[in-house]
């Protein structure tokens, strides 16, 4: 069903792969000019990689038709059809007449007239996990009864005529709309949790899906132009169907390389790393299933017992590295260029330069971690992070900051390691930095995003301080979607810098749509500890599937702080600390409406993180306060973290997002959380961190007003904004101090995050920690990690290097040891 909404309350109804017999041993000598094999194409000479196109149908539900009724009225009720001609007679000024035709078509559609509940239900059947998702479920079917509506909805759900007690679907619009405000602020913590759900599903849905054409008719309203113009004019033209030199560059640099396992068949796979120097040993099946040569007896035989291993495909390398991001991808890249061969998986898939969409629904659902919608148990704080290859490195904003010293100091004296006041980090931090070409060059005023720029200008006007980020792309590089993938791989991400280097040393291969599913122990004799023998994986997107084992002298897991905890869990470790101690650097924003501004840049365009300020975060005294920064928020993402008061006022603010402008401040936390994904990620913010972010927030709106801004809001649940302009100096005071002293907690506020650290922390003993300071385990020798889960606390501050620093610490380790095994060989 569908609503038409009219501003005087009346509603209005519209209408498994089968294995060779035969044992081979394949020892292929190291040819890497043969490394390309010829898999099915996942795109073509013109558009992007299939699964970032648009277009794509919704995803199968098994929602029964009165579910599906409740939650079309639910979508409708959040954006509804609006009588646009009344709206404009209330609103001064009018909109230009060259807009007019755009809002109209915006106002007057619903979400259930772009088939927006369909794609809910397939999402939700088909692509998300959450400990609440019965929740959902539950509350779908007690809204499509009467007493189930009357339970959730109470009195006003109740008509004034027979029959007076209605499923939610058979509610007045406007009704509809006070019962979900009523949830909004609800006393009872699940009603909240339900609107938070519905509402982030619905707009995030709204906004991002898109037809065959990649266009969404929503967008001319919004002033918003979809994908880059420039890269989508470029794509077209005849000449960009090859690279420069006619070897495919504009697919990426590793086009060619990975070796993708969702595409591929097995005796491909086989043979790709056979070409690149692997041995490759395919087990011959009895009618039972299990191999002839089961590689259970041969580890037992090297001096112990070992777990239960029975893959089908056997791999040998020297290290074996689950995971491609910024720890991941500089351990391969360090232990490759010193000889050594290193097999890289990565749960994600490749896409780079002509392969992306830029299209923001398509690419969250691909590219990021839980198709961007994790987040904590209670839904308090929404967790994005990086799922592809090149890990979080490919679709971060650029921000590339050393370990701040006060940093430093403190994990060296306080946490006692010697690491991070050495010279040799120092060294490290110059060698990333140097690698990815990290500079700080400021950006011209027109290539400066919208947000920065108000960042620059209000602590100028403030005398707060202000400073150039520095970014791991060069100064002539300022584009605003670099959070779906560099357009030009312009921007140094592993993908484009580290893993190359494993590729072309001859001694790397990547393996994408892979899925780890246990780190191998061999149980050593007279030794308490276990040592690690390498990796079982099969292909990520089956759950049944031929596994393969990687045989390798070293394993590192570098899969993230949100997933290296889960891995280990699953192969058998049980120190206390795995999973804990998680530090999310929680996030609150705030906005500002600039009708005019110094720059012409919308909202969404130009560099997205070039200036920051630190005047709340306290680094010359406890080190523990907030940084302020600014965000990429397409509409989607734009949609979801602003408030929801009505379907109008939903709209309104919509069509001002190309000049509503975003500053966040962002937390160095104390409070820390617990990750057992998917099936939990809890989070407790500690009191300090409120007051931090509280403290931050207040220089938020001071800069936004002090920048020019006509109205400046918070993402409170309550809608809360004040015209700066009108206002007196009293009343934009108290307005402020009341956001500033309000708090975030009960879901009052969205709260973000997108750095992850600490879940398997660094340490001086296994009392307190879950590797020792050279990146190893306590339990398993011979194990490795090296991503953000290492990290011994939280940075304050964008943690790409710091990552990247302490994993090339790590791989010298690696390398040190793998020549003492070779020569003790």
């Amino acid at each position: 069903m569908s609503s038409r909404y009219s501003l005087g309350g009346e509603v209005h109804p519209e209408p498994a792969l089968e294995l060779t017999e035969v044992a081979i041993e394949l020892d292929g000598e190291d040819t890497m000019s043969r490394r390309s094999m010829s898999f099915r194409s996942d795109c073509d000479e013109a558009n992007s990689h299939r699964l970032l196109r648009g277009g794509r149908p919704p995803y199968p539900h098994s929602y029964s038709r009165r579910q599906m009724e409740v939650l079309t009225a639910v979508c409708d009720t959040i954006l509804p059809s609006i009588d646009f001609d009344l709206y404009k007679r209330r609103t001064v000024p009018e909109p230009p007449l060259a807009a007019e035709e755009s809002l109209r078509t915006f106002f007057a559609t619903s979400a259930s007239m772009a088939g927006t509940p369909q794609h809910i239900a397939g999402f939700i059947s088909e692509r998300m996990k959450h400990p609440l998702l019965g929740l959902l479920r539950m509350a779908l079917f007690l809204l499509s009864t009467w007493y189930g509506t009357f339970i959730c909805c109470g009195w006003l759900s109740v008509g004034t005529e027979f029959p007076y007690f209605r499923k939610f679907s058979d509610i007045e619009l406007h009704r509809r709309e006070a019962i979900l405000r009523s949830w909004s602020s609800s006393y009872f913590t699940i009603l909240r949790q339900l609107f938070n759900a519905l509402k982030f599903l619905t707009l995030l849905t709204f906004f991002t899906q898109v037809d065959q054409k990649n266009e969404n008719p929503s967008w001319a309203a919004l002033g918003y132009c979809g994908p880059d113009p420039e890269f989508a004019n470029r794509k077209k033209r005849p000449d960009h169907r090859q690279g420069k030199d006619g070897d495919g560059a504009e697919y990426g640099p590793l086009h060619g390389a990975v070796i993708d396992m969702e595409s591929a068949e097995d005796g491909d796979i086989a043979a790709s790393l056979r070409n690149s120097g692997f041995s490759v040993t395919i087990h011959r099946r009895t009618r039972s299933g299990k191999t002839v040569a089961n590689i259970m007896k041969k580890l037992k035989g090297r001096g112990g017992e070992c777990d239960d291993v029975d893959p089908a495909v056997t791999i040998r390398c020297d290290a074996v590295v689950v995971g491609s991001g910024s720890g991941g991808g500089v351990v391969a890249g360090e232990i490759a260029k010193a000889g050594y061969k290193v097999i890289v998986l990565e749960k994600g898939r490749y896409y780079a330069r002509k392969t992306l969409s830029l299209l923001e629904g398509p690419t969250i659902d691909q590219m990021y971690e839980g198709g961007g919608v994790v987040a904590t148990d209670d839904l308090g704080i929404l967790v994005l992070a990086g799922s592809t290859v090149g890990g979080g490195s490919a679709i971060n904003w650029s921000a590339s900051i050393r370990t701040p010293e006060h940093v430093r100091k403190e994990w060296s004296e306080k946490n006692g390691l010697e690491l991070f006041g050495s010279e040799a980090y120092t060294e490290a931090l110059d060698s990333v930095c140097d690698r990815m070409g990290v500079q700080a060059k400021p950006l011209r005023l027109e290539e400066e995003s919208l947000n920065s720029s108000v960042v620059r200008k209000g602590c100028l006007e403030l005398g707060y301080p202000v400073s150039d980020i520095p970014r791991n792309s060069p100064s002539d590089h300022s584009c605003g979607w670099c959070c779906f993938g560099c357009k030009d791989g312009k921007k140094k991400g592993t993908q484009e810098t580290w893993l190359v280097d494993a590729v072309e040393s001859g001694n790397g291969a990547i393996i994408s749509g892979a899925r780890a599913l246990k780190i191998v122990g061999v149980k050593q004799k007279n030794r308490a500890r276990k040592k690690a023998a390498g990796i079982l994986f099969q292909r990520a997107n089956k759950e049944k599937d031929v596994v393969y084992f990687i045989e390798s002298k070293v394993t590192i897991v570098a899969c993230g702080a949100l997933n290296t905890p889960v891995l280990l869990r699953k192969s058998g470790l049980r120190n206390p600390h795995i999973g804990r101690n998680l530090k999310l650097h929680p996030v609150q924003m705030a906005w500002g409406y600039f009708p005019e501004a110094e720059t012409n840049n919308r909202s969404y365009e130009g560099g997205i993180m070039t200036a920051m300020s630190t005047v709340a975060a306290n680094f010359s005294t406890t080190g523990y306060g907030a940084i302020i920064q600014t965000p990429a928020l397409h509409p989607g993402m734009f949609s979801v973290l602003v408030p929801w008061v009505s379907g109008l006022d939903s709209k309104e603010r919509m069509s001002r997002f190309s000049r509503t402008a975003h500053v966040f401040a962002l937390a160095r936390d104390r409070g820390s959380g617990v990750v057992d994904l998917p099936r939990s990620l809890s989070y407790q913010l500690a009191k300090e961190d409120e007051e931090s972010l509280g403290n931050g927030l207040e220089k938020v709106l001071r800069i936004l007003a002090a920048a020019g801004a006509e109205e400046i809001g918070t993402h409170h649940v309550g809608g809360e904004r004040i015209n700066v302009k009108r206002a007196s100096y009293n009343e934009f005071e108290r307005f402020v101090a009341r956001a500033k002293e309000r708090g975030v907690r009960g879901l009052s506020t969205p709260l973000c995050s997108a750095h992850q650290m600490g879940s398997c922390r660094m340490g001086v003993n296994p009392e307190e920690s879950v590797v020792d300071e050279r990146g190893e385990s306590w339990e398993v020798e011979g194990l490795y990690l090296a991503d953000a889960s290492v990290l011994p606390g939280a940075l304050g501050v964008n943690p790409m290097v710091t990552i990247m620093a302490v994993a090339h610490c790590t791989s010298k380790v690696v390398v040190d040891v793998l020549k003492r095994k070779k020569r003790t060989q």
